[in-house]
């Protein structure tokens, strides 16, 4: 099949568990290193792909490893090298997801680990891929504790950082150990000086070569930022970020399509106009979205790539990454979106500490570096809109049409201070109409048996889930935002909770807390009933 014509994985001769894998981790359409080389991979040739960290490499070679594995052949049948731990971890956790429903099994090695550890998984046997860094594999080679004598796929993955790091002669003593025949070898790296194509000449079959192609794109007009955030508090994060910029419309970008239905789901409680967009929905939905998106009813557009192509709009002030790009070039195209027609704007990516390494290959396809900043805090936010709050205020002063509403004002101010009448004013237009209960009503908001100036939740989660108070103030914390130390009485029971938290963040607690997950487990969260 011609790559170029390749649209979906469901082209290819893949299984039915593969294809459910695929489905599942998101991935709706092959990137172009993917396209070239996993139809070649799966003929069984030897093969020699060009590509850069964060292109999609790990699939291109991973699902052809999961596909032609035998998960009922209790032997290391492929082996992976890599030049590090952190990247032979990746590995296998991608491996792992696309291997799950055909049960082909990864196992990491790599120094800094247990060897005892390593050894007794060696033993077991379960194994049919094994992800390592050269040094370690050679360590149990030499141990006689990994058998190759069944191996026959062996990728290099990063080969010019491997031979950069000193590892060649490490490489070709494992090389050396795993059977010519019926071999397949596929070799993956950024460059191809002279050292590597020596080695693919010596140990590679006729190698065929596959290479993505990069255009230059530059993007002048868009300011470029990224946070660093946890993943457990990444939707906390993601809307202080929004709360602190001036956003007229924004499309955020997810990997998957149930990230796209999880953060629209998670926006709209926390009271966003957000709306999804991905492959699922039919073209009279997709058409609904779009609509509401260009006549500004939404301001936040939640997509996935495939989902976003196409979209010609003019007035998007912002494009947000909540998930990193697969690939450097989805990155381009994402953020393409914003700052048209000579207009600025913005590009906002969120990332974790694992995701530096696709991060700086973002910025060596595009020739530029991006600004990291830092975490707005809580506080940050209440400046802004207290600011922006002001502001608009000015604004209604300058224009001075106050005629109706001086005559409600002149007799307040006869009976009450005049700041606390401008305050109560503020408080009516940001809040409403205050409907909290008298403090004398024995079941009200404000009186739930706890402490002055608290609040007592309920969380329908206890010993029984081993919960601890420790689990408590960082789950509040961490999704919340607020200081672990403001937080005040915990009384854990059986299979329920008690917590106090201030008054003033009560109902943000609420609204982060309610039907989120502590210890595996979806918990329920609402104020308690006052104790008689």
């Amino acid at each position: 099949m011609c790559a170029e014509r390749l649209k979906s994985f469901g082209e290819l001769d893949l299984s039915r568990q593969i294809l459910q894998a695929l489905s599942e981790m998101g991935f709706e359409e092959p990137s172009p290193i993917q396209k070239a080389a996993i139809p070649l991979a799966l003929e069984g040739v030897d093969l020699i792909g060009q590509a850069q960290t964060g292109t999609g490499k790990t699939a291109a070679f991973g699902i052809p490893i999961c596909e032609k594995a035998n998960p009922r052949f209790q032997a290391v049948q492929a082996l992976i090298l890599t030049p590090t731990r952190e990247l032979a971890v990746q590995v296998s956790e991608e491996i792992n997801k696309i291997g799950r429903y055909r049960q082909v099994r990864p196992l990491p090695i790599y120094g800094g680990q247990s060897i005892e550890r390593q050894i007794r998984a060696l033993r077991h046997g379960r194994s049919q891929v094994v992800v390592g860094t050269p040094g370690r594999v050679l360590d149990h080679l030499n141990r006689g504790t990994l058998k190759l004598q069944h191996v026959k796929m062996v990728v290099l993955d990063e080969a010019d950082e491997m031979l950069d790091m000193g590892f060649v002669d490490d490489i070709e003593s494992i090389l050396k150990q795993v059977p010519t025949e019926g071999r397949q070898m596929m070799l993956f790296s950024a460059t191809m000086p002279p050292e590597i194509r020596k080695l693919a000449q010596r140990y590679m079959n006729d190698p065929k070569s596959v290479a993505v192609s990069r255009d230059e794109l530059t993007v002048p007009l868009i300011e470029q930022v990224f946070y660093e955030t946890r993943e457990r508090i990444k939707v906390d994060a993601l809307c202080r970020i929004i709360d602190m910029e001036e956003i007229g419309q924004a499309i955020i970008f997810c990997r998957t399509k149930r990230g796209v239905d999880e953060l629209v789901g998670a926006l709209e409680a926390r009271g966003y106009f957000a709306d999804g967009l991905h492959g699922d929905l039919s073209q009279q939905q997709r058409d609904r979205v779009m609509r509401r998106f260009r006549e500004g009813k939404v301001e936040l557009l939640v997509a996935t790539d495939v989902a976003a192509r196409g979209l010609d709009i003019d007035n998007v002030t912002h494009v947000i990454n909540f998930d990193i790009p697969q690939d450097p070039e989805s990155y381009v195209h994402r953020i393409g979106r914003t700052g048209r027609a000579g207009r600025k704007g913005q590009a906002i990516t969120l990332i974790s500490p694992r995701e530096y390494r696709q991060l700086r290959s973002i910025e060596r396809l595009i020739k530029s570096r991006i600004v990291r900043k830092d975490l707005p805090t809580i506080s940050d936010v209440s400046e802004r809109q207290a600011e922006n709050l002001k502001n608009q205020i000015v604004k209604i002063l300058q224009k001075s049409h106050l005629g109706n509403y001086r005559s409600i004002v002149g007799p307040l101010l006869e009976e009450y201070d005049s700041i606390d009448v401008a305050a109560a004013a503020l408080k009516f237009a940001v809040e409403g109409v205050d409907e909290q209960p008298d403090e004398d009503d024995e079941f009200s908001f404000g009186n739930t048996g706890a402490a002055p100036g608290m609040v007592r939740l309920f969380m329908n989660i206890g010993r029984v889930q081993q919960v601890k108070p420790q689990d408590i103030v960082r789950w509040i914390a961490d999704e919340s935002g607020i200081p672990g130390n403001i937080i005040g009485m915990i009384n854990i029971y059986d299979r329920f909770t008690f917590v106090e938290v201030p008054e003033e963040h009560a109902n943000r607690v609420l609204s982060c807390m309610h039907q989120n997950f502590i210890k595996g487990r979806k918990v329920n969260v609402e104020p308690a009933k006052a104790r008689r």
